[in-house]
């Protein structure tokens, strides 16, 4: 039976939208990292919502599961298939409209972000959506996990940017939903269902997306921080002076030595300072928005809340300090057994959280070194555990550590997954910490919607 859908399928999709091929099939079956190998019988390519449609309709009838992938970006293993039928969206790469006077455009499903923030540029717009992998994730995906990025604090995720979803339902059935409204007052926010949900409710093919004015001023400081508590009245006290802060993200010591250490032709530009903020700021006009940075920053430094602060002179030196940033992973990564995670608090516990887990990782794995960087303006930081050095690696506890991480970010009221979602790896966690409710109402539109469980079925709630 298997084998005449196969036929079918590449009828149906003809010779540029099926393969079996090894080669073609392999770089689609290994995450990103290294880190999860994936098998499938086929890869399909459509290169249209009607041929997506049919495709999920025929594996469907067939009772066939079908894995979803974008740019394969994902951290969580969510878009690498175990034997399932990988469905690639790469080839549905189309901006299909921009509406400027709307402040909005429609991007098909396997649009690269890159080219929606470069669309948005040429109608003298802003897609605000920024993160590493933007030169090869795909609208699709970004939306299926709710991506995050840097500049959450003052756009939202993307939930936040997603005026419209067009999507094929679990039995091929189209859902149209593209309208671009701020506000519809309807009833159910229908969209929201695909938003995040990690490809188990159907196949997202194209998206109405918001659009922003593009600000014409951009500044970028790096400071240096005594510690988490006066990162947090910094934060505070840079948006109320400005108004015009677009990311605030942290760096502990560790995490900047290591990207000096491991990652070649990178310094440090502030040598000794504990806790390093990266914070950009983006304004409609450059009239007064250095002064206000630089006074506000003197006033900082005044007060304890910073030692000392640079101010990016130009692009370029704006280039090296989000460099630091962005190599972050790139410097840990030859360090050892580690253990990563994507936890979320409240913003006001952001320092109890450090303080916590840093804490409960030491007396738990004395000796155990810690990075920890990210979106401190939004509460999402990226925690990982490194084995002490020179330890042996079959010795470092880091399924208890993160546990162990897991639950103080709970404690504090926080998500043991910020923004890079459940996917394969995560699922048990899942239900350790979302509550009984929770899971009990998720499962039951997962059998609503897609009562035969063909998509993505061993992902988020399996």
């Amino acid at each position: 039976m298997t084998h005449d859908l196969y036929a079918n399928l590449a009828a149906r999709l003809g010779p540029k939208g099926f393969t079996r091929d090894p080669a073609t099939l392999e770089p689609h079956l290994v995450e990103w990292r290294g880190k999860i190998q994936g098998a499938t019988p086929c890869l399909l390519l459509p290169a249209t919502t009607e041929e997506v449609a049919d495709a999920v309709r025929m594996c469907a009838e067939a009772g066939v599961a079908i894995t979803p992938q974008g740019g394969n970006t994902g951290m969580v293993g969510g878009q690498i298939p175990s034997g399932e039928v990988l469905l690639s969206l790469k080839r549905m790469n189309r901006i299909r409209t921009v509406d400027e006077a709307n402040d909005s455009l429609v991007a098909e499903a396997g649009v690269i972000l890159a080219t929606v923030q470069q669309t948005a540029r040429d109608s003298d717009r802003l897609f605000p959506l920024s993160l590493a992998s933007e030169g090869s994730a795909t609208i699709g995906g970004l939306i299926s996990t709710n991506a995050g990025g840097v500049h959450v604090l003052r756009y939202g995720m993307m939930r936040d940017l997603v005026l419209g979803i067009e999507a094929v339902l679990p039995d091929g059935r189209v859902f149209d939903g593209l309208k671009a409204l701020r506000k519809d007052n309807t009833g159910y926010d229908l969209k929201q269902l695909f938003i995040g949900a990690e490809g188990t409710l159907g196949v997202v093919t194209a998206a109405s997306l918001k659009l922003f004015p593009r600000p014409r001023a951009h500044e970028l400081a790096l400071v240096a921080v005594p510690d988490a508590p006066r990162a947090l009245a910094l934060l505070h006290r840079m948006k109320k002076a400005t108004g015009a802060v677009s990311a605030f993200e942290v760096m502990n010591r560790l995490s900047v030595d290591l990207v000096v250490k491991n990652v070649p032709s990178r310094r440090d530009p502030l040598p000794g300072a504990p806790l390093m903020a990266l914070i950009e700021f983006e304004a409609a006009l450059a009239e007064g928005l250095r002064e206000s940075i630089e006074a506000a920053l003197e006033a900082a430094i005044e007060a304890g809340e910073a030692q000392t602060a640079l101010i990016a002179a130009n692009t370029n030196q704006q280039r090296d300090f989000w460099a630091i940033r962005e190599d972050i992973s790139a410097g840990h990564r030859p360090e050892g057994a580690q253990v990563n995670h994507d936890v979320s608090v409240p913003v006001s516990q952001t320092p109890r959280f450090l303080a916590e887990a840093d804490a409960a990782m030491l007396a738990r794995c004395p000796g155990a070194r810690i990075v920890a960087f990210g979106h401190m303006g939004d509460g999402n930081f990226h925690y990982t555990v490194l084995q002490p050095a020179g330890s042996d690696p079959a010795t470092f506890p880091g399924a208890e550590l993160t546990q162990e991480v897991y639950a103080v970010a709970d404690r504090l009221g926080g998500s043991i997954s910020a923004e890079h979602g459940i996917g394969v790896v995560r699922t048990n966690d899942l239900l350790r910490f979302k509550s009984a409710e929770s899971i009990a109402l998720m499962r039951a539109l997962k059998r609503t919607i897609d009562p035969r469980g063909v998509m993505n079925p061993r992902v988020l709630i399996p």
